[in-house]
């Protein structure tokens, strides 16, 4: 506790009841969101809320960002679900002790750092989706089931008292900063609430009508699950599922959360950290998690900043569980409801609507299609494919930007004046700039204006170099770097040397015992 306190901005008494304050309301929310998850992955509620605590607590001691919130989330239950149904709960423990471990991997490998090729598109594209999914998840609260179990819509008495219940804590939330900042707003607005349903014996959902919360402390617990080669080749798909998945949703979080924090994280660290924490969740029976958007907006809002508060929640939390689950069961869901429409409204990148008019179209399409399918699929594939289709039209708008210039000089040969970058999207262009066949006997390329970037730019340097051959021309090459004058192997000696040679590395290695092109750097 003490090392906890020395890395608060300060020690005041004032900054700790913040970030305690702050825990409690994360927890609240935490519960239904857990047994929710618990449902859809088709596990008791226990095994979420054992999640819950535990990702959620060891992520908050070894994580990337403090302020950040871990738990079970819907991302990976909802892949969850088809192994659980098909081989049960244990093969489930197993494959989160495995999505763990190649978690750790990707920590030790250094994998984190490649959240930076993430565009700020997909970034948009993923807080929308969220956002909306969030929205989405929170409508099932709106529904009872009926006597064959089928859910419908409550009546319009039941929806009505509902719904002022949730605009009440909605506005609660929205007001309490003007008072006062000495409390989360969000925590005021679930205690009004709940005092004023509970005093009055209201009759709406409550907590407790999902499913009881009352357990005890987690247990450790081995697999029943036999190691051998079948059983693998069952869980290990699920694992690389659940760690990418998980890993994608924390990493994006991590920079979220930095973002409006102004904190700078470990990407690496966060990898590592949540690998701890599904390992051990797998042993003590949870189902494991990642970082939640909701709960982190959550507490970041309440004034969450430090390791503290994402302890303070999964403590209080474990209590709930433990010993306060006959008083969390009385919540009713339209206090929690409201504050997850709270967490809506603020999450919702609304500037994205207002600026689809001033950036470039294949922008607008890249957020839309990673907001879409991060709806109706799944946030891994829509990141990856918000990725690809940003990566592609970065290739292309280069690939168009290759152009060249002839000019004769005071000897009475062709110049060709390259400009742009030379890769495997612009060569096609690049070799319709000659004409091989009516040029002088000394023809120049200068690169003095582009760059060489990759193998397939070497090779059509090569090649164009074999047809100049052939018509008994010479063929000069200026102002590439030193590393293309190594790399090229027929046409090596065709380049000038000159004291304005740019200096750059080429995106392959040449094998000079082979004379071959291997890996990139």
């Amino acid at each position: 506790m003490q090392q906890i306190l020395k890395n608060l901005p300060s020690s005041s008494f004032f900054l700790f009841k913040t970030e305690v304050l702050a825990g409690l309301t994360v927890a609240l929310a935490l519960v239904p969101e857990a047994v929710s998850f618990s449902f859809v992955a088709g596990v008791h509620p226990l095994v979420g809320l054992y999640a819950a605590f535990i990702v959620g607590i060891i992520t908050a001691l070894i994580g990337g960002r403090p302020g950040m919130i871990s738990g079970a989330t819907g991302a990976l239950a909802v892949v969850m679900v088809s192994l659980v149904s098909e081989h049960g709960v244990e093969y489930l423990f197993a494959t989160v002790i495995l999505m763990g471990a190649l978690q750790i991997t990707a920590g030790f490998l250094k994998l984190g750092k490649f959240i930076r090729l993430v565009p700020y598109p997909v970034m948009l594209g993923f807080v929308n989706g969220l956002a909306i999914v969030i929205f989405l998840s929170q409508l099932s609260q709106f529904q009872i089931e009926d006597a064959d179990g089928i859910r419908q819509w409550m009546d319009n008495r039941a929806l009505v008292i509902m719904l002022v219940l949730v605009f009440s804590t909605m506005g609660l939330i929205w007001i309490t900063p003007k008072i006062t900042t000495s409390i989360p707003a969000p925590l005021v607005g679930i205690f009004i609430v709940a005092a004023f349903v509970i005093l009055f014996n209201i009759d709406v959902p409550r907590v407790g009508d999902l499913a009881s919360i009352k357990g005890g402390l987690p247990s450790f617990h081995i697999p029943m699950v036999d190691l051998t080669f079948h059983n693998l080749s069952i869980i290990l798909p699920y694992a690389l599922i659940l760690a990418t998945i998980g890993l994608i949703e924390s990493l994006l979080t991590l920079n979220l959360v930095g973002d409006m924090t102004g904190n700078v994280g470990g990407a690496s660290k966060e990898c590592y950290a949540q690998g701890v924490a599904n390992t051990v969740t797998g042993f003590f029976g949870g189902m494991g998690g990642c970082a939640m958007i909701g709960q982190s907006m959550i507490n970041v809002k309440s004034g969450g900043r430090t390791r503290l508060s994402g302890i303070s929640a999964s403590l209080f939390l474990l209590l709930f569980i433990v010993v306060g689950s006959s008083l969390i069961e009385l919540i009713p869901l339209a206090a929690l409801v409201g504050v997850m429409f709270m967490v809506v409204i603020g999450t919702f990148a609304w500037e994205s609507i207002t600026i689809i008019r001033r950036i470039p179209r294949t922008d607008v399409i890249v957020m839309l299609i990673v907001t879409i399918i991060t709806v109706m699929h799944d946030l891994a594939i829509a990141v990856i494919c918000g990725v690809i289709v940003s990566a592609l039209t970065y290739a292309w708008n280069n690939a168009i930007r290759i152009r060249g210039s002839v000019e004769v000089n005071e000897d009475g040969n062709n110049v060709y004046y390259i400009e742009g970058p030379l890769f495997f999207g612009s060569i096609q262009d690049f070799s319709d700039v000659f004409n091989i066949k009516d040029d002088t006997e000394v023809v120049i390329i200068d690169f003095i204006n582009s760059r060489v970037v990759d193998q397939s730019a070497l090779q059509a340097i090569e090649d164009l170099a074999k047809k100049y051959k052939k018509r008994k021309k010479t063929l000069q090459l200026r102002h590439l770097s030193s590393d293309c004058h190594k790399l090229l192997r027929k046409a090596g000696q065709l380049v000038v040397n000159s004291d304005d040679d740019p200096h750059y590395g080429i995106a392959v290695n040449y094998n000079v015992k082979t004379g071959a092109f291997g890996k990139g750097h």
